[in-house]
């Protein structure tokens, strides 16, 4: 996916997007019939509460909540205010942007799909499709890069990464977009592990270290990598026009529903480094190599501010110190996922 385009319209050089205000988007919320005579639908993901007037994915997670979010359908005078700053910017062209509003509101936006407001203190979001755009796909983004300005919001550091449930604790697979993830962890899901989330992972601290939170109870994977992982029964939602990903809905029974104990973080390599490897080599990093690794890996780089950046170290150095954080290299080449899921289950083993 394309990065965005990043506008932060703020009285300094550094957007704050943790105001505690009530956005502008608040004030307009009566105006918007759509809502009423609904009844909304309660999920808990990712150490959150979210009720939602949208129609979202059945999840069952379980655990402690952090925050309490609500999701509701916006209507054109609530994201007037954020229109007006896009036509002044002239992003008008980009097919996604993200831009900080004066009032601590985040709005973001995919052309001719979707956009979304998110209030400034994080309790509220407002979505509105821009096309004729399935819910599957809106779900998708609205879980994924607008819940992580959520959580950034809320005080919470997703990480970019997908994770498996082995012998009762999480495993992640960390890396940039491109980079394996979620087709190591299909590799995982097709041996009877069970997902515990894709792309997006909060990490809660604990006495004793780290619990892995429960995310939504699918994966996205190219359609090659689908067929050959998952067999060629597998069938998904296209994401958008501009990647072939597909977006495919699990089973109860592949998937983990509560937040239970990090083990160990792999970190993938590059591909374009492991292309002329023949095998799998696993390494533990030092705790500063895995702090920059951590860093790196973030889910949300967008947000900036001085108070998420100070969160953001803190939880990365707290991760660095606590957690085994290893670095994986192998050639992604389909015949060998089986090769390097069992490099990993000798070398948690150990």
């Amino acid at each position: 996916m394309p990065k965005p385009t990043v506008i932060a319209i703020t009285k300094s050089k550094l957007s704050s997007c943790d105001g505690t205000r009530v956005s502008g988007a608040h004030k307009n919320q009566k105006q918007n019939p759509r809502n009423s005579g609904r009844t909304p639908v309660v999920r808990l993901m990712y150490g959150l509460r979210i009720t939602s007037w949208l129609p979202l994915p059945e999840v069952s997670a379980e655990g402690p909540v952090v925050a309490e979010v609500e999701i509701r359908e916006g209507s054109s005078a609530i994201f007037s205010e954020a229109m007006r700053e896009v036509a002044k910017r002239g992003v008008d062209s980009k097919f996604s942007c993200d831009i900080f509003l004066p009032d601590g509101s985040t709005y973001s936006r995919w052309s001719g799909l979707f956009d979304f407001l998110i209030s400034g203190d994080g309790r509220t979001v407002y979505a509105r499709p821009l096309g004729n755009t399935s819910s599957e796909v809106l779900q998708t983004y609205l879980l994924g890069q607008v819940l992580s300005f959520v959580l950034l919001k809320v005080g919470i550091e997703p990480l970019h990464a997908s994770s498996v449930v082995i012998k009762k604790t999480a495993v992640a697979f960390m890396g940039d977009c491109g980079f394996g993830k979620s087709t190591l962890a299909a590799a995982f899901l097709d041996s009877g592990y069970p997902l515990l989330t894709d792309d997006l992972l909060v990490l809660r601290p604990e006495e004793r270290g780290f619990f892995a939170c429960a995310g939504v109870p699918r994966i996205k994977l190219f359609p090659e990598n689908a067929k050959n992982v998952l067999g060629p029964g597998m069938h998904g939602t296209p994401m958008n026009h501009l990647t072939r990903k597909l977006i495919i809905p699990l089973r109860k029974i592949q998937v983990h529903n509560c937040a239970v104990p990090l083990a160990a973080i792999y970190a993938l390599a590059a591909p374009d480094r492991c292309a002329k490897r023949t095998s799998v080599q696993i390494r533990s990093l030092s705790p500063r190599r895995a702090f920059v690794e951590l860093t790196r890996n973030t889910f949300n780089s967008v947000a900036r501010d001085p108070d998420r950046l100070q969160r953001h170290f803190a939880h990365m150095s707290a991760l660095a110190t606590r957690v085994p954080v290893k670095l994986i290299s192998y050639p992604r080449k389909p015949e060998l996922l089986p090769a390097v899921r069992e490099a990993i289950l000798a070398d948690l083993a150990k």
